[in-house]
């Protein structure tokens, strides 16, 4: 099984940035691929971005679009998330996630069937406003 280790989440204010990492361990990223979801209080888990280890393809949900980019270090085993004009909507319990699909955008389908992939412990990313 992977194991993820998120790290990075903190408290900010309206408009400022925040970096998340997730470090990965136990397999290699080819053929498989990465993603971020986050959960607000009292919603859904929900799809952010995801990047596939097989080429440099990336897909991003429209509420981030434009704000945010993830990106990889295959030689660190780590993907981050960079978080630019962060706003109060943004506040949630950001997870990393492993998926067995070789399209980013197929790693959507982990919203709704989470028992598909590997998961991070969460970290807490906190925009006020």
């Amino acid at each position: 099984q992977v194991q993820l280790v998120e790290s990075g989440g903190g408290s900010v204010q309206a408009g400022d940035s925040l970096r998340l990492s997730c470090a990965a361990s136990g397999r290699t990223f080819s053929s498989y691929s990465m993603g971020w979801f986050r959960q607000a209080p009292g919603k859904e888990r929900e799809f952010v971005t995801a990047i596939n280890w097989n080429g440099v393809s990336t897909y991003y949900a429209d509420s981030v679009k434009g704000r945010f980019t993830i990106s990889r270090d295959n030689a660190k085993n780590t993907v981050y998330l960079q978080m630019n004009s962060l706003k109060p909507e943004d506040t949630a319990v950001s997870y990393c996630a492993y998926g067995p699909v070789p399209t980013a955008q197929a790693m959507r389908a982990l919203a709704s069937r989470p028992d598909l992939g590997s998961w991070g412990q969460g970290t807490q990313v906190t925009v006020s406003s």
